[in-house]
């Protein structure tokens, strides 16, 4: 056998083998379970937000009731990322007067309950949310407390249900159910499309199984060419027919946001 002979045969043989890895990686992903695909799934989304350090950014939010009747109302937000445990976000309203300085902390947790303290300035008080309130109603919106909580990967079990199209993409559709007794939802369904992992669609369900809400994604930006965040968040109830919409603008990452910042001692002292 000559040299290109060898060469041939050796060539062959390597993509011999590379063809079967292939085929034992395909056969593994379709032998996955539902609540397997849908766990690998939520992992992998999470994973792909890691190591963004913190960022700021400012909000507008307006609440339209059944009538048509609208509010409005100017947030800041700021979020520092957990190393050992979960983020800590801080909410904080400067307009209308009449709820200026009335601030949200949530420190998440990876394993239990996260914590939540609002601090209302004309009573000079920092109030915690206790599990049982929240599922209530944030500053009037359709946005409860819990809604506001980042919420960490094992706080549910998952089922892929199905593959779907959403506008010109390809999305995945999950069930997320709840670990703790003390959600204010049975499960929710999340379509999230398949190459970047962005959740365009959210139905939330209660405890009856009814479903009572429905949060959409809009207007994503790729951020340090690695973050996407949606510009424009709307919560529709369908009990009330209210609506709230959260528009997201001037987002800036890597500011050195500090732990302190993040206290309920720092709460009291927000301006």
């Amino acid at each position: 056998m000559n040299t290109n002979q060898k060469f041939y045969w050796v060539r062959i043989g390597r993509l011999v083998v590379v063809g079967a890895l292939v085929v034992t990686l395909i056969s593994q992903v379709q032998a996955e379970t539902p609540k397997e695909k849908g766990l690998r799934i939520a992992t992998e989304a999470s994973a792909r937000n890691d190591g963004f350090g913190d960022f700021t950014a400012n909000l507008k939010m307006m609440i339209r009731n059944r009538q048509g009747r609208e509010s409005i109302r100017q947030m800041r937000f700021k979020v520092l990322e957990g190393t050992d445990d979960g983020d800590k976000s801080l909410f904080v309203f400067d307009h209308p007067k009449e709820v200026q300085g009335t601030a949200l902390l949530t420190h998440a947790h990876a394993h239990g309950p996260d914590d939540q303290w609002l601090y209302l300035p004309a009573l000079q008080r920092v109030k915690r949310i206790s599990a049982a309130k929240r599922s209530g109603s944030f500053m009037g919106s359709e946005f409860s407390y819990e809604d506001l909580s980042a919420g960490e990967v094992n706080e549910f079990s998952y089922k892929f249900l199905r593959d779907e199209t959403c506008g010109e993409l390809v999305c995945t559709v999950i069930e997320q159910i709840p670990t703790t007794d003390k959600s204010t939802y049975s499960r929710k369904i999340v379509w999230q499309d398949m190459n970047e992992l962005r959740v365009w669609k959210m139905e939330l369900y209660d405890q009856r199984q009814f479903h009572l809400k429905t949060l959409t994604f809009l207007d994503y930006e790729l951020h340090v060419e690695k973050y996407w965040r949606a510009g424009k968040q709307t919560m529709e109830n369908h009990l009330t027919d209210a609506t709230t919409i959260l528009e997201w603008t001037d987002f800036q990452f890597s500011t050195n946001l500090e732990e302190g910042e993040f206290t309920q001692t720092a709460l009291r002292r927000i301006r």
